[in-house]
C-alpha cells in the first residue's frame, strides 16, 4: 500500500503539472478538445489522491508501524475514531489531506459551476492543480511523505497526543481545513477572471457559493477550536490570541468583509478593484497562516515541530504575491467603478466602513502575531504580542463593526434622505436605548460590557424590523398567516434574510465574549468531606464539597478523578469530576505527559468550571482551580444560529429556478452540448 500511495502521488503531481500547464499556457482557447483534457486532469488529479488516501488510511487502520507517520501517530490501543483522526493529526498525514480535499472541490468547482462560465473554468483548473501540485510535491521532495517506512517495526505506535484525543479534534481540524481549503476555489475564479479579462460580475456569481461555503466552515472550524481549547487544555477560556489561533481568524476577517463588498459591486458596479485584492489577499492569508503553523517560527500549543517546510510555503506566500499582484496591476483599467459614492449616509458608505473596520481588525491581528518575528529579526530578542494589545486595539473596532452591523440595512442605497432615517431607526434606537436602561438598573457600569450590550439590543432590534415588515408585507399580499409568510420570505430572499439570521448569530457571539469579562476564579484545597464555596456575577453561590479520589484504568489511559459534590444557593444540583490521566500504550508504559481532563457543569447563565490541580503525597487531599464563566453557554448556540443561517444563505433554490430555463441544450464552447444550469 505505501507503494501504491507513493505512485499515486507521483501520478497527482504530474497530472497536476501537466493540466495546470495546459490550461495556463496551452492554446484551449482555440481547441475546444484540450479545454476538455483540463477538467479531465483535474478529475485524473482527485482520483489519484483519492488512491492515496485510502492507501494511508489503510496503514493506520491495518497497524502497520513500519510506516513511520503510523508508527508515530497511532497506536494498537487507540480507539477507533481517533485512528481516523490520526489521519490529520500530523505533518505528513495533514499536507495529503489538504491536498485531497482540494482535489475534491477542483473536480466539483469543474462538475457544478454553470456554462455560462466556462471560459473561466479552464483556468479555474490551472490555479487549483498548480496548488494541488505544490502540496504533493511538498510530500515528495520535502521531506513529509506520510508513506515513508523505517528500517524497522516497531511492536507498537507512540500514540495520539493526549490533548488531540478529543471529539474537538476530530472535527476541529477537518473543519478548519475545509475552510482553508476551499478559499482557493474563488481565489482561482478570481485569477480566472483576471487572465479572460472577463472583469463583469459573472465570477463572483460563478465563487459566490464557494465563498460562502469557505466561510461557513472557517466559522464552525474556529469555534470547534475554541470549545476544544476551553474543555481540553484547562484554563477556563475560548479564545487567548495564540498565533495559530490568529491565522484563521485573518482569513475569516478578510472573506466576511469580501462578502460584503460583492454586493456593492452586483448592485452598484463598485469596489472592483478592492474586491479582487481582498480575494487575492485571502487566499496569501491562508497560506500566511499555514506557514506559521507548519515553519515553528512561532511558538503555539497548536503548530506542529518547527521544520524546513516552513520554508517551502513562505515561497508559495512570496511567488503567489508577486504573480497575483502584477496580474492585478496588469487588469486595473479594466476594474474602473462604474458609478462614485454619492452620499455618506449610504447603505455603500455603511458596507464600506464594515470592510474598513474588518480589515482594521485583521491588520492588527497580523501585527500583533507577526511583531516576534520582526522583533526576532530586528533586534535579536523575541518580544511576545499578549492579549491586552490586542483586546485594547480590536474591541473598540468589534463594537462599531457591531453598531455597522445593525445600521448597514437601515440605510437605502445611494443617498438616505432624513424621512427614511428616521422610519427606520426608531425601533432598533429604543431597542438599544431598553437594553442600556435594563442593564444600568441591574447594576452594570463596565462601560465595554454595557455598550457591547446596548449594541446587541440594537442590532436584535434592526433585525426584528426587517423580518415583522417582510412578513407583514407578505401577509397583506396573500393573505397568509404568520408562519407560513414567515417561512416563504425566507425561502424566497434566503440570501437576505439567511445574512440576517448570522448577524443574531454574531450577536450572541458579542454577549458572550462580553460574558466572560465577568468571571470568578479561586483556587481551593480539599480533605475529603471538606467544603468551599464560590460566588458567581449573577449572585448566587456555590457551596462545593470534597468526595474523594478515584483512580482506575479505562482504554489507554490511567486516570485519577476527583469529584466534589454541588450545591447551588443550599440545593443540591450536580457533581462534577475533574481527571489526571496518564496515557499508556499497548504493554502499559507511560507516553507522553500527563494531561488533565477538566469538570464542567453548564446552563445558559454560566458555567461552573473545575480543574483538578492534583493530590500531594498520593493522598485524597486534592487541590482545585474553580472557575465561574458567565454566558459560555451562548457561544455554542450563537454557532448553532449562525450555521443555521449560513445554509439558509448558500442553499439552493429560491425564485431563480422557477425561471424558464432559455438554454435547454447549449453549446458549452468545449464541443459538447451541456443543459443550461440556473445559479
Amino acid at each position: 500500500m505505501t507503494l501504491l500511495g507513493t505512485f499515486a502521488l507521483w501520478a497527482a503531481l504530474l497530472l497536476g503539472c501537466w493540466s495546470a500547464a495546459l490550461a495556463l499556457f496551452g492554446p484551449w482557447q482555440r481547441r475546444p478538445a484540450l479545454a476538455v483534457a483540463v477538467t479531465r486532469g483535474s478529475y485524473a488529479v482527485c482520483a489519484a489522491l483519492l488512491v492515496a488516501t485510502v492507501a494511508l488510511w489503510k496503514g493506520i487502520f491495518a497497524h502497520d508501524f513500519n510506516i513511520e507517520y503510523v508508527a508515530s501517530y497511532t497506536s494498537r490501543n487507540l480507539p477507533t475514531y481517533y485512528l481516523v483522526s490520526a489521519f490529520w493529526a500530523g505533518q505528513k498525514g495533514s499536507l495529503l489531506f489538504w491536498a485531497v480535499i482540494l482535489s475534491i472541490f477542483g473536480a466539483l468547482a469543474q462538475a457544478l459551476t454553470s456554462a455560462r462560465h466556462k471560459l473561466l473554468l479552464p483556468y479555474v483548473a490551472g490555479v487549483t492543480n498548480l496548488v494541488i501540485a505544490f502540496f504533493v510535491s511538498v510530500m515528495l521532495f520535502g521531506g513529509a511523505n506520510p508513506f515513508e517506512r523505517l528500517g524497522f517495526t516497531p511492536p507498537d505506535g507512540r500514540g495520539l497526543n493526549p490533548q488531540l484525543q478529543n471529539p474537538g479534534m476530530v472535527m476541529h481540524p477537518p473543519m478548519l481545513y475545509l475552510g482553508y481549503i476551499s478559499i482557493t476555489i474563488p481565489f482561482a475564479f478570481a485569477i480566472a477572471a483576471l487572465l479572460a479579462r472577463r472583469l463583469d460580475t459573472g465570477w463572483i456569481i460563478a465563487m459566490r457559493k464557494w465563498a460562502l461555503a469557505s466561510w461557513l466552515f472557517l466559522s464552525i472550524g474556529i469555534t470547534l477550536g475554541m470549545w476544544w481549547a476551553y474543555v481540553e487544555l484547562g484554563w477556563g477560556g475560548v479564545w487567548a490570541w495564540d498565533p495559530v489561533e490568529n491565522a484563521p481568524l485573518l482569513s475569516w476577517l478578510t472573506l466576511t468583509a469580501f462578502l460584503h463588498s460583492v454586493m456593492i459591486q452586483e448592485k452598484r458596479g463598485m469596489l472592483k478593484r478592492w474586491n479582487v485584492s481582498l480575494m487575492i489577499g485571502t487566499f496569501l492569508l491562508s497560506i500566511f497562516g499555514t506557514f506559521i503553523t507548519r515553519s515553528g517560527a512561532i511558538a503555539s500549543v497548536h503548530s506542529f515541530t518547527q521544520s524546513d517546510i516552513g520554508y517551502f510555503f513562505l515561497a508559495l506566500l512570496l511567488v503567489s504575491a508577486v504573480l497575483s499582484f502584477t496580474l492585478l496591476y496588469t487588469r486595473w483599467p479594466m476594474l474602473e467603478a462604474e458609478v462614485q459614492l454619492e452620499s455618506l449616509v449610504s447603505r455603500e458608505s455603511a458596507f464600506l466602513f464594515n470592510n474598513l473596520a474588518l480589515v482594521g481588525i485583521a491588520f492588527s491581528v497580523l501585527w500583533g502575531t507577526l511583531f516576534p518575528i520582526i522583533s526576532e529579526a530586528v533586534r535579536g530578542t523575541k518580544i511576545t504580542v499578549g492579549p491586552p494589545f490586542f483586546n485594547r486595539v480590536n474591541v473598540p473596532l468589534g463594537l462599531f463593526l457591531l453598531l455597522l452591523t445593525g445600521v448597514g440595512p437601515l440605510i437605502a442605497w445611494r443617498k438616505a434622505s432624513a424621512a427614511n432615517l428616521r422610519r427606520q431607526f426608531i425601533v432598533p434606537v429604543a431597542s438599544g436605548a431598553i437594553a442600556a436602561a435594563v442593564l444600568l438598573v441591574a447594576g452594570l457600569r463596565d462601560f465595554y460590557a454595557l455598550t457591547a450590550l446596548s449594541l446587541a439590543g440594537f442590532v436584535l432590534g434592526t433585525v426584528a424590523q426587517e423580518f415583522y415588515r417582510g412578513v407583514r408585507a407578505r401577509r397583506s399580499l396573500h393573505g397568509e398567516n404568520a408562519a407560513v409568510a414567515l417561512a416563504h420570505l425566507v425561502a424566497r430572499n434566503r440570501r437576505r434574510y439567511g445574512g440576517y439570521i448570522v448577524h443574531v448569530g454574531i450577536v450572541i457571539y458579542f454577549v458572550a465574549f462580553t460574558g466572560l469579562a465577568f468571571k470568578v476564579k479561586k483556587e481551593i484545597d480539599l480533605q475529603p468531606g471538606a467544603t468551599d464555596s464560590i460566588r458567581s456575577p449573577f449572585g448566587h453561590t456555590y457551596e462545593l464539597t470534597h468526595m474523594g479520589v478515584s483512580q482506575y484504568e479505562r482504554l489507554n489511559r490511567q486516570v485519577s478523578a476527583a469529584t466534589l459534590e454541588v450545591r447551588r444557593d443550599g440545593k443540591r444540583i450536580t457533581t462534577i469530576t475533574s481527571e489526571k490521566r496518564q496515557y499508556l500504550d499497548s504493554f502499559g508504559n507511560p507516553t507522553f505527559e500527563p494531561s488533565t481532563e477538566v469538570g464542567i457543569h453548564s446552563d445558559l447563565r454560566e458555567d461552573l468550571y473545575v480543574v483538578y490541580a492534583g493530590s500531594p503525597d498520593g493522598t485524597e487531599r486534592a487541590r482545585f482551580t474553580v472557575m465561574i464563566n458567565p454566558l459560555v453557554s451562548w457561544f455554542w448556540i450563537g454557532a448553532a444560529v449562525l450555521t443555521m443561517g449560513g445554509l439558509i444563505t448558500m442553499w439552493p433554490g429560491g425564485p431563480q429556478l422557477r425561471t424558464p430555463r432559455r438554454r435547454l441544450a447549449v453549446q458549452s464552447g468545449y464541443g459538447v452540448p451541456l443543459a443550461g444550469v440556473a445559479e
